[in-house]
């Protein structure tokens, strides 16, 4: 399984610039993210065939 909490810290970081999913990933990824109290700074953008794309952003969604 991968270590989906060091690649949000990486994302965060700006070490990389985007986390790809697939959508058999997405559930395990999604369980990480919305445990981390800057879950909203993370914008997931919906791809072809279930993929998702996470980016981050400085300034907090509503």
């Amino acid at each position: 399984m991968k270590n989906y909490n060091e690649m949000l810290d990486q994302l965060k970081a700006g070490d990389i610039p985007e986390v790809a999913v697939t959508k058999e990933e997405f559930e395990d990824l999604r369980a990480v993210l919305i445990s981390r109290s800057d879950f909203k700074q993370f914008r997931g953008e919906a791809g072809h065939h279930g993929n998702v794309t996470y980016t981050f952003s400085k300034i907090p969604r509503n």
